[in-house]
Parts: C-alpha cells; sequence; structure tokens
C-alpha cells in the first residue's frame, strides 16, 4: 500500500514539474492565439484558400500558421473549406500546418525542450505541409464541380469533431472597436480553443510523469537506441494516441530526458498531430480515400526524413543527440510558474463549466444557409455562409 502510494507520488511530482515549466508558455501562447483570432479579418481564409493548384498548397501552409485551431477544430475548418471549392491539395496543406504550428505547441516546445527545436519544429511543419498538400493534389478530381462536391457538408464532420470545436460565434456584420475583438479574441482562446486543447494537455502531462517514473534510460538505451528503429517506433505510437501538437510536446520531452534522440522526438512531434487515429476518418471524407493515402504516406516518409536529417543537424552542430534536451529549469518552481498553473488549472475548469446561454456559431452558420441572412446581406448567399464559417471555429 505505502508502494503504491509513493509510487502515484512520484507520477504526481513529476507531472506537477512539467506544468509548473510550461503554464506560463501556455497561457502565452493561447494569448497570442486571442490576438490573432481578434484581429485576422473574418474571411481570411475562405478568401486565400478557394483554390486548386500549387499555389493554393503554398498559401494554405503559410496561412494556416497564424490561424488559431488545434487538431480538433481543424477539421471543420477544412470541411467548410471545402464546401467553398478548396482543393484537395491546400485542405491536406491547411490540416497539417494549422495545428502543427500553433503558438501554444510553440510556446510549449521552448519550455520543454530547446530553442533549436522550437525553430526546426514549426519549419519542417511547414514543410511537410507543402509537400503532403503537392502530392494530394495529384488526386484531384476535375471532372467534379468544386464549388458542390460530394459529401462536402460541413455538419457530419462537425459531429465527428465535438461541440467545442466550432468556437464562440461573434457578430459577422457590422464594425466591432478594438477593446470588443480583443474580449471577443481572449473568450475565443481560453475557453473553446483552451476547452478543446486543455484535457489533451493534462493527459500527456501525466503521461510524461508516468514516463519520468517507469522508464528508466537504461530501457530507452536498450530499446530505443537504435535511431531508425526509434523513429519507426514513435510513428506507430503516435497513430493510436490523440495528441494534439501541444499535448505531445510533454510526451517527447519526458523520452528526450531519457535519451531518445532529437529525430525521434520530431518524429513523434510531427506525426502525433497529424496522423491520429480520431481524426483519420473525418480526414478520409474530406480528402478521399486516394488521396487519404496520399497523405498518410507523404507524412510517413517526410517525418522519417526530417528526423535522419534532424539528428545529423544536432550532430554537425556539436551537440549530443542523447542529452539535448536541459534538465528541469525550475525545479522546485517560483512564484511565476505556480501562478501560472494554478491559473491555468481555473481557467480549464471554468472552460468546461457549462455556458448560462450557449451559442453555436455551426447552428447560425447554416441558418444563414437555410436561406436566413440579416443585415442586407440576402442579395450573396454565398458570401454570408463563407464568411460566418470563417469567422467561427468551424470555418477559420
Amino acid at each position: 500500500m505505502n508502494e503504491t502510494i509513493d509510487i502515484v507520488n512520484s507520477v504526481f511530482l513529476a507531472s506537477w514539474k512539467v506544468l509548473l515549466d510550461s503554464a506560463p508558455f501556455v497561457l502565452l501562447g493561447f494569448f497570442m492565439s486571442g490576438l490573432l483570432k481578434a484581429f485576422l479579418p473574418d474571411n481570411f481564409v475562405a478568401r486565400h484558400l478557394s483554390g486548386r493548384g500549387i499555389g493554393s498548397v503554398l498559401k494554405a501552409a503559410l496561412l494556416g500558421v497564424p490561424i488559431p485551431l488545434c487538431s480538433c477544430g481543424v477539421l471543420p475548418a477544412a470541411a467548410g473549406l471545402k464546401k467553398q471549392g478548396a482543393g484537395k491539395g491546400a485542405l491536406a496543406s491547411f490540416l497539417i500546418s494549422t495545428p502543427e504550428t500553433g503558438k501554444d505547441a510553440i510556446a510549449v516546445t521552448y519550455a520543454l525542450l530547446d530553442p533549436l527545436m522550437t525553430i526546426i519544429r514549426p519549419v519542417v511543419a511547414v514543410l511537410m505541409a507543402i509537400v503532403t498538400g503537392i502530392s494530394v493534389s495529384f488526386f484531384e478530381e476535375d471532372k467534379k464541380n468544386p464549388a458542390h462536391p460530394e459529401g462536402s457538408g460541413v455538419a457530419p464532420d462537425m459531429e465527428a469533431c465535438g461541440s467545442s470545436c466550432c468556437g464562440s460565434v461573434h457578430e459577422t456584420h457590422g464594425k466591432r472597436t478594438a477593446g470588443e475583438k480583443f474580449r471577443d479574441g481572449m473568450s475565443f482562446a481560453f475557453g473553446d480553443l483552451l476547452k478543446d486543447v486543455a484535457g489533451w494537455l493534462f493527459i500527456g502531462i501525466l503521461i510524461s510523469g508516468l514516463i519520468s517514473v517507469f522508464v528508466s534510460e537504461e530501457m530507452v538505451t536498450r530499446y530505443l537506441s537504435n535511431d531508425y528503429l526509434a523513429m519507426v517506433l514513435m510513428f506507430l505510437l503516435s497513430v493510436p494516441l490523440y495528441v494534439c501538437a501541444t499535448s505531445s510536446t510533454p510526451i517527447v520531452a519526458a523520452l528526450a530526458l531519457k535519451g531518445i534522440s532529437p529525430g525521434a522526438a520530431l518524429v513523434f512531434l510531427l506525426a502525433g498531430p497529424a496522423t491520429n487515429a480520431a481524426s483519420l476518418p473525418v480526414i478520409s471524407k474530406i480528402l478521399g480515400r486516394k488521396a487519404t493515402v496520399a497523405y498518410l504516406v507523404s507524412i510517413v516518409l517526410f517525418s522519417l526524413a526530417a528526423g535522419v536529417f534532424v539528428n545529423h543537424l544536432y550532430g554537425f552542430l556539436g551537440m549530443d543527440v542523447r542529452n539535448w534536451v536541459s534538465h528541469v529549469k525550475h525545479e522546485d518552481g517560483g512564484v511565476l510558474e505556480i501562478a501560472s498553473s494554478i491559473v491555468l488549472i481555473m481557467l480549464v475548469v471554468k472552460s468546461y463549466m457549462p455556458s448560462k446561454q450557449p451559442h453555436s456559431c455551426c447552428t447560425e452558420a447554416h441558418e444563414h444557409h437555410g436561406g436566413h441572412h440579416e443585415h442586407g446581406h440576402a442579395h450573396s448567399h454565398e458570401k454570408g455562409t463563407h464568411e460566418d464559417h470563417a469567422h467561427c471555429g468551424c470555418g477559420k
């Protein structure tokens, strides 16, 4: 009994240390996401991604970087873009780039890993999005009308993702003050987006605590000393786990402290959010079966190649691939770290509390789609629908 209590305490303390290290950066990441949500034009995504060809793939990869959506929230966004006529290549590129380059994920990478990986991770993610998008674009079906592709309805994909992905609805017409935009952006970031990500983040932190306690350096040396085998195992591990870009980071950090190479870590960081089993059925519905196979094959090959390259890069720079992550920076946790952890926990609890006046942006978007237009926009059925999807979490 005492042994069990000791193990539980050890896991809790290890997880708590990870939370202390990451909480200030997580809050900063969500704050930046809120600013982008507040001041990014409503129809920004729809205006630039409703097209086909390599140009749209490049745009999708680059424009996915500032969009504050997690691995879950990006699915209904992609479904909305498909309905608006975006090509499969652009959709694939958007599906990878958007969640992989989240501000919260980048901030946590800096907190738990190292500065070099903080730079490498988003850059390689964008390159992977471009390569995958180009590969998928070869399966474009030109004969079909892109404006009305088969199975492009948004509602089923939204249901598969979950109610919190849609984000908070805002007034889509009329000018708002900067203060109103700021409040709406913060409400989205620390409400809907936090709810989408935080649960998985805490699961990732708990897993990192379990790894710290139960996985020894000797085990990693014995089973993961071969870098190529380690990369393949990291990819195979990433598929069944539902991990977003943020929650995958503490898991990798715990393994890295045991001696896993940066290349194997990068494979998990890239493949986990893009190929988890929970999202693949929805991605298959959005892209089609053949395009989904190309999507997966491209991710596998690119992530493994990127892992090999990164190991060589660390070696070239004279960095030890077995000791590339600095150990816990705040052994006891300072005032900032403790306060940030408490605030983060309180915000997560608040985000899961039922709202007094729940409002679904998806419902509003479908009401517009059904012909209900206000503010003098009845003349543009598609424009109203597109702007509504682009503005809320469903299409942005």
